[in-house]
């Protein structure tokens, strides 16, 4: 190269950082290559003190409280954090008004001696704008060493924690193994449960809302959101199917997921963001339903300003740009094109609030 073409020392030294997570580069190229698989936008959790993205919760928490957390940050957010939302509060009032509410009690214990709901959905459940319903599944076991997973028992929950429908469910296949120290459940339990296809239809009843199936793939029908841990397993095992775009999965959303992208227990995530203890000792599948439709309202609650960037589910923003067009942009003008690779449950109440112009 040419002595006149040479760039001055400080251009050769010169750091690209991101916008978002302040990583940085020594090319412009690799800042671009970082922004397209990186997925930033306002729906990732953020520190409330150097406002860093992070791509979960987990992270966030690492970064905030971890080994190798940022100084400046770990030592205000300990004067001024919630060590569940992960919040920031101005002063130490706030915070203590805050630590008051965030944390929740764990609801009561449905038990194994109520006596199973068999008659239809009331009409308090029939006429109300309930958008999202919890669901959870209790398996015994079969097979001929109890490890093929059968639904027993049925729970779904409405967004104000009430039941329903709860029922005890007939297996498809003989039961080896009750996994009494789990389910609770004993022969005496599915005597004279539902039977399978009873059960199928009555949470299909529930959750298409009076939706016709021709409709259940449009964003702006009645059918109800199904909000829970690991729903594919359970609605396997019921042999129902129902649209991936309404469903809530906490096993399967990214914020809530660990840093390595697999999933936390419904356990972990109950005591982590909300607070108390599941799961002791027999599982039970109302206050898993209703852990399951906290977890969801708080993530759902989430306030991120969207405000044009980040828009879920639309094409990318740089592949409608140019290599050298986006090598002249500034780390804020690639932030703006960054779309989210998930869904982001806070539009989930933009929604039921109006149109949201992004």
């Amino acid at each position: 190269m040419d002595a006149e073409a040479d760039p001055p020392a400080r251009s050769r030294t010169e750091r690209h950082k991101c916008f978002a997570c302040y990583k940085q580069f020594k090319k412009k190229e690799h800042l671009v290559e970082h922004m397209k698989i990186s997925y930033h936008t306002p729906h990732q959790p953020k520190c409330g003190v150097c406002q860093k993205h992070c791509k979960s919760y987990e992270s966030l928490r690492n970064h905030l409280t971890g080994p190798l957390s940022r100084a400046s940050c770990s030592r205000t957010f300990s004067a001024q954090g919630c060590d569940l939302c992960l919040k920031l509060y101005d002063s130490p009032s706030s915070l203590v008004k805050h630590r008051e509410i965030c944390p929740l009690s764990a609801p009561a214990s449905l038990g194994t001696k109520i006596l199973p709901f068999a008659g239809s959905v009331d009409e308090k459940h029939t006429t109300n704008d309930a958008k999202a319903i919890a669901f959870n599944c209790v398996m015994v076991g079969g097979g001929t060493d109890g490890s093929l997973d059968l639904c027993a028992r049925v729970c779904l929950v409405d967004e104000d924690e009430d039941i329903i429908f709860h029922t005890y469910v007939q297996p498809q296949s003989t039961v080896t193994d009750y996994r009494y120290e789990i389910t609770g459940l004993t022969e005496e339990h599915l005597r004279n449960s539902k039977s399978h296809k009873e059960v199928q239809d009555k949470i299909l009843e529930i959750l298409y809302n009076g939706e016709s199936a021709r409709r259940l793939m449009s964003e702006s029908g009645k059918a109800r959101l199904l909000v829970g841990h690991d729903l594919k397993h359970g609605l396997d095992c019921l042999r129902i199917n129902y649209p991936g775009h309404l469903l809530r999965d906490t096993a399967k959303y990214r914020p809530l997921l660990k840093t390595n992208l697999v999933s936390h227990s419904l356990k972990y995530l109950t005591k982590t963001y909300l607070g108390y203890n599941i799961q002791t000792g027999e599982h039970d599948p109302y206050v898993d339903c209703v852990s399951v439709m906290r977890l969801y309202k708080r993530m759902r609650a989430q306030d991120h300003q969207v405000n044009g960037i980040g828009t879920p589910n639309s094409d990318s923003g740089f592949e409608s740009q140019k290599a050298e067009e986006l090598e002249n942009m500034t780390p804020d003008e690639l932030y703006q094109l960054s779309k989210s690779n998930y869904k982001c449950w806070c539009l989930d109440s933009k929604k039921a609030a109006g149109p949201v112009d992004f």
